[in-house]
């Protein structure tokens, strides 16, 4: 697989593991995430993440949008 595919791949789970996790629906989650720029934060990132599982990335999402007012610190 190509790693834009699996860029795509990771970006797409993480939008679902985030509304499940956050009881949002996907997009309302898509949208937070395109205002926040969190796919393109996944891209840059991805030789990062793909090493750590997605409840991992997903914990240093959350600390990427607490920074920036976008999600509550219960979150």
């Amino acid at each position: 697989m190509e790693e834009r595919d699996q860029i795509l791949y990771m970006q797409i789970r993480l939008i679902r593991l985030a509304a499940e996790r956050w009881h949002m629906n996907m997009g309302d989650v898509s949208a937070l995430f395109a205002e926040h720029k969190v796919l393109v934060f996944i891209e840059k990132e991805f030789g990062i993440f793909h090493t750590e599982g997605d409840e991992a990335v997903l914990s240093d999402i959350s600390a990427y949008l607490k920074s920036r007012g976008a999600l509550p610190v219960c979150l």
